[in-house]
């Protein structure tokens, strides 16, 4: 997936995805929910799970401190795939899920 089928801008995708790069303990963050199915509305927000990486809880929350400060016109909902307990939901990540960052190898 291309992420201008996300329907965000470019400078708001290399914003958050510079954020992800500055930890390299976050290996994978996948993008779901409407902007990944290409369902997304003018305001939606932007889905985000950490799939892969060593990320604990207060890494979590400075990560989400820095998403906060880019000051982007859009809710980053951001979770850890690790924690997801509601069966529908990890089906649908694992079925409309697209990477959105890959620390290593490029975004």
């Amino acid at each position: 997936m291309k992420m201008s089928e996300s329907g965000l801008p470019e400078k708001a995708v290399t914003a958050i995805q510079g954020v992800f790069r500055r930890h390299v303990e976050v290996e994978e963050v996948l993008l779901y929910g409407s902007r990944a199915k290409g369902s997304f509305k003018n305001g939606s927000d932007i889905d985000l799970t950490i799939s892969r990486g060593c990320v604990d809880a207060a890494l979590l929350f400075r990560l989400e401190d820095e998403l906060d400060e880019l000051m982007l016109p859009y809710e980053i909902d951001l979770s850890l795939f690790c924690h997801i307990e509601n069966a529908g939901l990890i089906e649908h990540i694992e079925r409309v899920g697209r990477v959105f960052y890959r620390g290593g190898s490029g975004d």
